[in-house]
């Protein structure tokens, strides 16, 4: 298999280490080139990161010796010894947009980490489990900036890989109505360290500038569609998602807790053809058995089963996988008998969830 040759831009950040760290004898990539600042430039890397290195790891051995590049003025010289660069620099934003262009414009495509380009409207935002055909839009990007080769990639806000491609999966098969949504951002997300922010440990912060935007709008853009003859990656509208994100006291590793409210609820209709079918599939293996009750959850709903005298509980309980099977469910579950009734109890899962808001809960 081909290894790409890479380089670093920004590798001396706390985001630049931890390139550092994720290429290390990686299987697709070889690091030829790391560059930063001016100040860190023509320095080995051990001596430009010096007591700056923050990982819970050594400095990979592979790295320690290589020569710093400057990210600004060396931008040539740096695209001629690699395929591509990951760019994880910390510069204004502005600055940001006008150096990755640069470096496209130079040949060099550019993987970025950084926000600045997340929503120019040629530069595809890219999570591969959700929207790997936005890919489609760099031939539109190049010919935009004037190049044969070069580009520019984005990844999401770190914090939306906790839970966006499971709400992507979910939102195809049962589509969001809307979402709320809680991240619990490390400190590290900040390029800070429990050395460098002491007064972080036992605390919280329950708002990050900017970044409940970032949350609300970017899942919207992994969603949308490229729209080849204008040559954009056209934003989606919907769902709607609400997020609030806190600063916790955690190192490394974000969280996040979503809760989504589905468009659609299952109708009596569905909830009734559910019921025949259970009573025809007991009938069928010669249980005579009516449905007495439905008790509807957020997640499952309950179906009251109670049984003509002398059938044994047993024989129902055995059927549960023919009852599974002809329900077309992923599971069900049977309690029998429920306590306190002379009924056994089916629960099945339904086929799109809902929240339970506190709200309700109160009321």
């Amino acid at each position: 298999m081909k290894k790409y040759n890479v380089g670093v831009i920004g590798a001396t950040g706390m985001v630049g280490q931890r390139f550092m760290t994720l290429l290390d004898n990686h299987p697709w990539f070889d690091v030829k080139v790391l560059a930063a600042s001016p100040r860190s430039a023509g320095k080995k890397y051990s001596e430009a990161v010096g007591a700056k290195w923050c990982m819970d790891v050594e400095i990979p051995e592979s790295m320690k010796d290589i020569v710093v590049m400057d990210a600004t003025a060396d931008i040539e010289t740096i695209a001629s010894q690699v395929d591509f660069v990951f760019c994880a620099v910390d510069m204004k934003k502005d600055e940001i947009r006008a150096l990755e262009e640069k470096y496209a414009k130079a040949e060099c495509p550019v993987v970025s980490n950084n926000s600045a380009h997340r929503h120019t409207a040629d530069v595809p935002m890219i999570i591969p489990e959700i929207n790997p055909q936005h890919l489609d839009i760099i031939p539109a990007q190049r010919e935009r900036l004037g190049t044969k080769r070069g580009f520019i990639a984005v990844k999401s806000n770190c914090s939306l890989q906790s839970y966006l491609p499971a709400m992507a999966v979910v939102n195809e098969k049962y589509p969001i109505d809307h979402a709320l949504v809680t991240t619990y951002q490390a400190i590290s997300g900040a390029g800070k360290t429990f050395e460098t922010w002491p007064e972080m440990v036992d605390n919280l912060i329950p708002y990050i500038g900017g970044e409940e935007e970032k949350s609300e709008l970017e899942p919207l853009r992994i969603w949308g569609h490229v729209d080849m003859e204008e040559g954009v990656v056209v934003r989606a509208e919907e769902p709607k998602i609400t997020c609030q994100c806190l600063r916790v006291p955690v190192l490394n590793g974000h969280t996040a807790a979503a809760f989504v409210k589905f468009r659609k609820k299952p109708t009596k209709e569905q909830l009734i053809e559910t019921q025949t079918k259970l009573e025809q599939t007991l009938n069928v293996f010669g249980v005579n058995a009516k449905v007495t009750s439905i008790s509807r959850g957020p997640a499952v709903t309950r179906f009251e089963i109670t049984p003509e005298l002398g059938v044994k509980v047993s024989k129902i309980v055995n059927l549960a996988d023919d009852i599974k099977l002809n329900l077309a469910a992923a599971d069900i579950r049977i309690e029998a008998p429920i306590p306190g009734k002379a009924a056994i109890g089916i629960e099945v899962p339904n086929k799109e969830s809902s929240p339970v808001y506190f709200r309700d809960l109160l009321e």
